[in-house]
């Protein structure tokens, strides 16, 4: 623990390339040979996904046409002056992933069966393209919430079926983001960092021993725990190294909080303002948003008007006008929402491009008609990441395809090479 930092990390390297391993490690400046001639930089490729879990109206959202001339729907109306910066999609969705309100958690994995017996999540789409994409930016990806509950729901889940929690507060993400910790609380930081690391080193050599009496199988499951230790070990070098720069500045003032349950608008609006502020500042390129009207009560519609009930009690309208008509119009300001980000992820530059052209952001949900949990045609919109839009793609609504396709899609057009993703059968041409 007393041996300089560099030397320990260089150690550490030769250990992990003697046992076989090739790390994908960020580029740090303080990693580049001082008379190497520097790389050209490819622009960076983000991906922000959100999810209502409770879904849409289908009657006021999907277009009846497919194609470039589709008419708006009563839903779609306010995104008409954005109408070639998105596609929309239907007849889409994740074989075997059903149940209802079960399927809140596979949006982005899906895993099937989510109702069975011994059910596990698997690796959501967020956390797959950070393990091919390597960790660029500070934060390797930032899970959001809107009144989400914590403990139960979320986007985003590790390869081994584990959920990770989502940040719902706007001022403790702007402190995660800007402000700098005093010094003494980044050297305590660094030895935290510093402790696992030796916890993770000591247990390598101890499993390294018992490796020479074990059986050809328990041998293979200790290779899958130690490719494990590896993976958490360089997550911790790359930690390490991003603790000791110091964070960027922003002009931006720290966003008052909000609380109340009842403002599910205003958050949505807030938390997506925080994740564009994410993007421009480059801390991350890839963040998850879970929207939870589940876990939503009686809510404000407009200033002089609130639902009659929760989220979810609208949502089992059983066609009641009144209901119908509350829901309709919570659609449509979700969508004054996505028009008024993509406005103005279109109106921020970086370098020569829109921001928007650099930012895949994909709107959905896995609920395709909540009244009878019905967890295909799930409604997706697509904007951004300089693909063609301004198309209604329409797949068959009683023999849906996998929704990965899209995923597969977008993976590609950040840059990774995958064929295949979860469910899917090929990809999606946008």
């Amino acid at each position: 623990m007393n041996a300089p930092h560099i030397a320990r990390t260089f150690s550490r390297r030769r250990f992990l390339h003697s046992a076989g391993v090739t790390l994908g490690l960020p580029f740090l400046e303080s990693m580049t040979p001082v008379f190497s001639r520097a790389a050209p930089v490819k622009p960076p490729r983000r991906m922000l996904l959100i999810s209502n879990n409770l879904g849409f109206l289908p009657t006021p959202f999907f277009p009846t046409a497919a194609g470039r001339d589709y008419e708006l729907t009563p839903t779609l109306e306010p995104l008409a002056g954005i109408r070639d910066e998105f596609s929309l999609f239907s007849g889409m969705s994740h074989p075997d992933v059903n149940g209802g309100h079960s399927a809140e958690n596979c949006f982005l994995t899906a895993a099937r069966g989510p109702t069975k017996s011994g059910f596990r999540n698997q690796i959501s789409l967020d956390q797959f393209a950070v393990e091919k994409l390597g960790q660029l930016t500070r934060f390797p990806t930032l899970n959001l919430g809107v009144n989400i509950d914590k403990a139960n729901r979320s986007l985003s889940w590790t390869r081994d079926g584990v959920l990770l929690p989502a940040e719902d507060s706007a001022p403790a993400l702007f402190r995660r983001m800007f402000v700098q910790g005093d010094p003494e609380a980044v050297k305590k930081q660094l030895h935290q960092l510093d402790e696992r690391g030796s916890i993770l080193d000591t247990l390598t050599d101890h499993t390294k021993r018992l490796n020479r009496d074990l059986t050809n199988s328990d041998r293979a499951r200790l290779d899958q725990y130690l490719t494990s230790v590896r993976e958490v070990e360089e997550r911790l070098l790359t930690a390490r190294e991003w603790e000791l720069r110091p964070k960027p500045a922003t002009s931006q003032p720290e966003p008052a909080d909000i609380r109340d349950k009842k403002l599910i608008f205003d958050k949505l609006e807030l938390m997506l303002a925080m994740a564009q502020l994410a993007f421009e500042s480059d801390s991350t390129r890839i963040i998850t948003l879970m929207v939870d009207a589940f876990d939503t009560p009686v809510f404000k519609l407009h200033d002089d008007e609130s639902t009659t009930e929760g989220y979810h009690g609208l949502s089992h309208h059983g066609q009641a006008p009144e209901k119908v008509r509350q829901l309709a119009d919570a659609d449509r300001q979700q969508m004054v929402i996505f028009n008024k980000l993509v406005q103005n992820l279109a109106s921020k530059r970086e370098e020569a491009d829109r921001l928007l052209d650099r930012t895949l952001v994909l709107f959905g949900s896995n609920m395709g008609d909540a009244n009878k949990h019905d967890n295909t045609n799930l409604p997706v919109l697509l904007a951004g990441g300089g693909l063609r839009h301004g198309q209604h793609h329409a797949f068959k609504h009683d023999n849906n395809l996998p929704l990965c396709n899209l995923f597969v899609t977008l993976l590609q057009s950040l840059g990774i090479e995958a064929g295949e993703f979860g469910s899917s059968t090929g990809t999606v041409t946008v």
